[in-house]
């Protein structure tokens, strides 16, 4: 019986893990988010009610259960007060619940200032980020220029580090991006602000998760992004600024390898993508229109339209074996319905060579044309499905396909934004 799980986005992000890992929670004792920043955007809906979260792992809404922010997290404090406040307002109780890693760098002022004068200088070349500063807080974590969590316990010295940083991002806002240089003053101001609320939530995360584990209690660890969007195995330099793969677990929290039981990756029955970058299967047609007027494709943290596209088994089949991933979840099948065709890239055509892996740049990956499948779509409804019988049999015979090619298990199938709306064909906290 598996008592680790890691959850993976298996794509470019937006899979719908918030609501898996959600989902899942209702077995687990805690919930470890291990990488990423508030950049990320989780979508939950229970009873008819929608919460988004960026940086609150996404089992907040199960009473009793622990969630965990690791040192693999840039935070951004203010963000995270903010949040919890709006939980609180909401009912949920976040006493003794919600803990920080002391080792967490923090987002500071300065950060986002850096992240919108270099997208703003960019102009058409910009990369697409959020603009909330994750990019140079990984910078500054790599640099060692970081103020952590931990730091908040002695602001004289947070003051003396700051002496010794500014100047150079000061230079950097000033002589190259045209901006205005930050002040000492406001950036001692925003720990000060934080620095109360933060700190009760600090505790020694590696510890936790040892004592946890050692209890025999079952842990889930949720990342944030997908899989594509790794800053080392992703569409370089169409990525985000940390390593999005189920590996990072256990640098971002504090566990060993051996610790992770099992890999679930989530993905869209077709694609999506937010931002700049290359996307082999996107469409621009009918069909493409379909997919992001039913899945109500834009983002949950920016609101950005996403660009949709047909299941990309290519780079599925490279993610599945980055992360060994153990099972794949299915998510917005139902979004799928009503289409006559539905299309599975099968492998890629570049300078009129095939392809059956993703090419090593992301230049070169902009170039590639896809090679499809054509396979009959459906329309019935999936919406309702309760089990993989209920589902159309063109439906059933698509998600085969999937497993087929993928090489990995369908496990669940979600059918709709719902918690309770999923398909379970094996629960990975009952696999060995």
């Amino acid at each position: 019986m598996a008592k680790s799980l890691v959850v993976i986005g298996a794509q470019w992000g937006d899979e719908g893990k918030g609501k898996i890992v959600d989902f899942l929670t209702a077995r687990a004792d805690a919930v470890v988010r291990f990488q990423g920043g508030h950049n990320a955007g989780h979508t939950l809906v229970t009873g008819g009610k929608t919460t988004v979260l960026h940086l609150i792992p996404s089992g907040i809404l199960h009473p009793g259960v622990r969630c965990i922010i690791g040192n693999g997290v840039v935070l951004a404090a203010d963000a995270l007060i903010k949040e919890m406040d709006s939980l609180t307002a909401e009912g949920v109780d976040l006493e003794g619940r919600l803990l920080v890693s002391d080792a967490c760098p923090l987002i500071m002022p300065y950060h986002v200032k850096l992240d919108q004068a270099r997208e703003a200088a960019a102009g058409k070349s910009a990369i697409g980020t959020t603009g909330r500063g994750i990019g140079p807080a990984y910078e500054d974590k790599t640099g060692r220029r970081s103020i952590r969590v931990g730091d908040l316990r002695d602001l004289a010295w947070c003051r003396q580090k700051l002496e010794s940083v500014l100047p150079g991002h000061n230079v950097v806002l000033q002589q190259h991006l045209g901006a205005e240089p930050v002040d000492i003053e406001e950036s001692m101001q925003f720990l000060d602000s934080v620095a109360e609320r933060i700190l009760p939530l600090v505790v020694d995360v590696p510890e936790q998760i040892n004592q946890s584990l050692s209890s025999g209690q079952r842990l889930l660890f949720e990342g944030a992004q997908g899989a594509l969007l790794d800053v080392d195995h992703g569409t370089y330099p169409f990525v985000t600024s940390s390593n999005t793969l189920a590996g990072a677990a256990c640098a971002g929290s504090g566990c060993g390898p051996t610790a992770i039981d099992y890999v679930l990756g989530i993905a869209k029955a077709y694609t999506t993508r937010v931002g700049a970058g290359p996307f082999p299967t996107e469409l621009f047609d009918s069909d493409g229109d379909h997919l992001g007027r039913r899945g109500n494709e834009f983002g949950a943290t920016t609101g950005r339209k996403r660009r949709c596209g047909w299941f990309d088994a290519v780079s599925m089949r490279r993610v599945a074996y980055l992360n060994s991933m153990t099972g794949l979840c299915l998510t917005k099948i139902d979004v799928m319905d009503g289409l006559d065709t539905v299309k599975i890239c099968m492998a890629y055509e570049l300078d009129g060579k095939r392809l059956d892996s993703t090419p090593a740049t992301a230049a070169e990956l902009e170039r590639c044309k896809p090679v499809y499948e054509e396979m009959p779509g459906w329309q019935e409804s999936t919406a309702d499905a309760a089990t993989f019988a209920d589902l159309p049999a063109n439906a059933q015979a698509y998600i085969k396909r999937l497993e087929d090619i993928v090489k990995v298990p369908v496990d669940i199938i979600s059918t709709g934004p719902e918690r309770e709306k999923n398909i379970i064909i094996n629960n990975p906290f009952d696999q060995s």
